[in-house]
């Protein structure tokens, strides 16, 4: 059985969302504040945490951007009470995996949390074939989760290792931003493709000498992106 983690500073919200997730078959914890948020990850370990955006005292991103930057990679969902692409990308920067703006479906809710803890669970898309992948001077070892630049580790998030190594798979293949999410992500992202651009960014920052001219990741504009062996000219693209 999952547990999850709801934090959420409306009663409603925590009654309504504990008891779907309940119904649902999780083993359910609640918290009303981002204080109480690390505290109980470290004693509980929750599979997933279902955190709302506009916390008192500490917000949800604070939250999020707190863990990740203590190599917590539980899965994070946020919710937030505004459709506002600020908000979503913010959360998303801070190292959420997925959100839900409020007013949501309990069922959409459940289907996001499924989605989430099925590709967390399935090691980071480890497969029999292809363990190994060289490109350039980045070495990515799906069966250790491990990433090295020039022979030095990397520290990539789940949802970051995952989106490297399906590119890896995928070398010198052009892949759409609705390829990626329905492979990385695991389910249709209602259309929205700004999670995967977010992501690029992030792998961008950690594996490239020049982030903004980068000489693996490739935008193909209008398209999406390509992972090249690193023999392109640099800053051909950004």
């Amino acid at each position: 059985m999952h547990r999850v983690l709801i934090v959420d500073d409306e009663p409603s919200i925590r009654q309504l969302v504990q008891y779907n997730l309940s119904q649902a078959g999780f083993d359910v914890m609640t918290a009303e504040s981002g204080a109480q948020v690390l505290p109980l990850v470290r004693e509980q370990h929750p599979d997933l945490i279902v955190l709302d955006l506009m916390l008192p005292g500490l917000s949800g991103t604070e939250v999020c951007q707190q863990l990740r930057r203590e190599g917590i990679d539980t899965p994070v969902i946020m919710l937030t009470a505004k459709d506002d692409e600020i908000d979503r990308i913010l959360g998303l920067e801070m190292g959420a995996d997925d959100y839900v703006t409020k007013p949501f479906s309990p069922r959409e809710l459940v289907a996001r949390i499924r989605a989430v803890l099925r590709r967390a669970s399935s090691d980071g898309g480890r497969s029999e074939d292809g363990d190994i992948y060289q490109v350039g001077t980045i070495r990515v070892d799906v069966r250790q989760y491990e990433v090295t630049v020039d022979g030095k580790p990397v520290d990539l998030t789940t949802r970051e290792f995952e989106l490297l190594a399906y590119l890896c798979r995928h070398v010198n293949r052009v892949l759409s931003r609705d390829q990626l999410l329905e492979h990385v992500w695991g389910y249709d992202f209602a259309g929205d493709t700004r999670i995967v651009d977010v992501h690029i960014s992030h792998l961008r920052e950690k594996i490239e000498q020049n982030p903004k001219s980068p000489e693996y990741i490739k935008t193909v504009r209008g398209i999406g992106y390509k992972l090249v062996k690193g023999e392109a000219t640099r800053g051909a693209d950004s």
